[in-house]
């Protein structure tokens, strides 16, 4: 599966390599904001896109549209394969849950993606904020 998911970015490397002019250090920042992202979303199940979307802006520079486009590009399967692995073989998925969620999550995901390229960034980005916001509240003072 790993071999499957470095070919695949390879191909797509290929792709997008041609087209854009990378200095040495935003590649740099680009692994390492996939390896927090990465290495967090494995330890503590969050979306990768809560670490990813404010560094791809605050660091990179990136419009709140590109970060979080960037961001669902990123999430393809392969990625949440592997950690779901790992999670799987300690007992610990619910997979009738994740049918589901899965199911509607990609309606949601559609729609909630017209909306999103539909606003401004400026709006967009409070909308991202608070949902930050609610979510580090309810974690930090949940039960």
């Amino acid at each position: 599966m790993a071999m499957y998911c470095q070919v695949f970015y390879i191909y797509l490397w290929g792709l997008i390599s041609k087209k854009t002019n990378m200095t040495i250090t935003t590649i740099i920042f680009l692994i390492v904001i996939g390896l927090l992202a990465g290495i967090l979303s494995g330890i503590v199940g969050i979306g990768g896109g809560l670490i990813m979307i404010p560094m791809l802006i605050l660091f990179l520079g990136l419009s709140q549209h590109s970060a979080q486009g960037t961001s669902l590009a990123v999430m393809l399967p392969p990625i949440g394969i592997l950690a779901a692995m790992n999670y799987y073989k300690a007992g610990f998925v619910e997979w009738k849950f994740a049918l589901i969620i899965a199911a509607t999550f990609i309606i949601g995901g559609y729609f909630g993606s017209k909306f999103a390229v539909s606003v401004s960034a400026a709006v967009l980005q409070k909308i991202f904020g608070v949902v930050l916001l609610v979510a580090a509240i309810k974690m930090i003072f949940g039960k």
